[in-house]
């Protein structure tokens, strides 16, 4: 495609992502499907674009008001995934000479604002958490993230499949805390290997494992994804069962629960059974009361720790919407608690960075159920022989190593919490 055209393709996807009213990911993949004649590169470039606009919006927007045209245009402009002389050829002699000006603005010039990128009130709530630590923690969540896979155990080893990814050119590296995870240094057209086809490999963060691997769902037990999706966890929980047992995966999306069933078809899974419910209270749910050996419930959350994938949400998200999914939080942790049998395993986890998503929510369901008893995180990480199992904890609170805690900067996951508890 001519630059001109390209950069007036990315000016108008820019107008629809900047709208808001959608998930960024779902308003590009909606954008493609209208524009079938774009090839995989130019595809690649306007996501590219978009993404780093909503990064980066604050200063983007910051410069912007010192150009002209339309304020996309100007946006698409300073984004564009592309070399600076690509993208010239496409621009007037003023524009060039205003992309040149904007990029030549030094960093230390700036305000925090456009360092940082993140809307006031979050900035605010991560400064107070992180102290010193903001600035890091803010540069992470700037970049893109990197493409982590989980192995399927229940299939191949991990070194096994390793060593077919690189022979097919792909570069892997064992993740650092995961024994499942798989980090690439490219991100491949992953539905094109064998090894996805035959479900050797899944799509899924180190964080995200990580929970999974906590929960530590053995043979033959009754297991309950309570928040499931589209079952990440869950096929990594029924891979951990060796395929016995039975593994429930709860939802309140039927859509999510469809986008399961291909990749259990592709992990060789049969013990796994995903159920639609209405709501945390579903008569569905009553009736296995007290059944299940291990409950994980990865809740409902503002999705802040995801923001490297997700930048969009930082822009989507209030202080308000917060508030209203604590209250979420609390009714599934406490409907879920529920079908726990004495003796089993609780996971609460968010992919939030907030503690009153995180902390504020377990320490209030702790107060409210004295049978369940807290179990220290970065003591069964030992147990399980994850690395460095205590710098992946909290170490500030009366109880070092009491919550898993992941941070972009620190361990290079996404942003993760979760707390355990078993039940007198």
């Amino acid at each position: 495609m001519h630059p001109k055209a390209l950069l007036d393709t990315a000016t108008e996807l820019m107008r629809r992502v900047l709208l808001l009213d959608h998930p960024a990911d779902t308003v590009v993949s909606r954008f493609f499907r209208e524009q079938r004649a774009l090839g995989p590169r130019e595809r690649a470039t306007l996501a590219e674009t978009a993404y780093a606009v909503l990064r980066r919006k604050r200063l983007y927007e910051h410069l912007a008001l010192s150009g002209r045209g339309a304020r996309e245009r100007r946006l698409a402009m300073l984004a564009f995934h592309a070399p600076r002389d690509f993208l010239k050829s496409a621009l007037t002699d003023a524009e060039k000479a205003w992309i040149d000006a904007c990029d030549a603005v030094k960093p230390e010039a700036l305000r925090p604002e456009h360092r940082h990128n993140l809307p006031d009130w979050l900035a605010t709530r991560l400064r107070d958490q992180l102290g010193g630590e903001f600035d890091a923690l803010a540069a992470a969540l700037l970049e893109g993230a990197p493409l982590d896979l989980r192995v399927n155990t229940l299939q191949q080893k991990r070194e096994q499949v390793m060593q077919e990814l690189q022979a097919a050119g792909i570069g892997a590296a064992p993740t650092p805390y995961s024994p499942w995870g798989l980090r690439l240094a490219s991100k491949p057209a992953l539905q094109k290997l064998e090894a996805f086809t035959r479900g050797a490999i899944e799509v899924q963060d180190e964080g995200s494992q990580l929970l999974a691997l906590l929960l530590d769902a053995r043979r033959g037990e009754m297991v309950a994804d309570f928040c499931a999706g589209a079952g990440g966890k869950t096929l990594a929980l029924g891979a951990s069962m060796r395929n016995t047992g039975r593994l429930y995966a709860f939802d309140v999306s039927a859509h999510r629960l469809d986008a399961l069933k291909p990749r259990l078809a592709r992990s060789g899974l049969s013990n796994v059974h995903p159920i639609a419910i209405a709501h945390e209270r579903d008569e569905r749910v009553k009736r296995l009361r007290a059944k299940f050996d291990r409950v994980l419930i990865d809740a409902p959350c503002s999705g802040l720790g995801t923001l490297r994938r997700n930048p969009d949400l930082k822009w989507r998200q209030s202080p308000q919407d917060v508030a209203e999914l604590a209250l979420k939080q609390q009714a599934i942790l406490t409907s879920a608690a529920r079908l726990l049998k004495p003796g089993g395993r609780l996971v609460y986890a968010t992919c939030s960075l907030l503690p009153e998503e995180n902390e504020a929510i377990a320490q209030a369901f702790g107060a409210a159920h004295p049978d369940f008893t807290p179990l220290n995180v970065a003591e069964l990480l030992q147990s399980l022989k994850v690395p460095e199992a205590a710098a992946l904890c909290t170490a500030e609170d009366a109880q070092p190593g009491q919550y898993l805690r992941l941070w972009p900067h620190r361990h290079g996951t996404d942003g993760f919490f979760a707390a355990v508890w078993q039940r007198a």
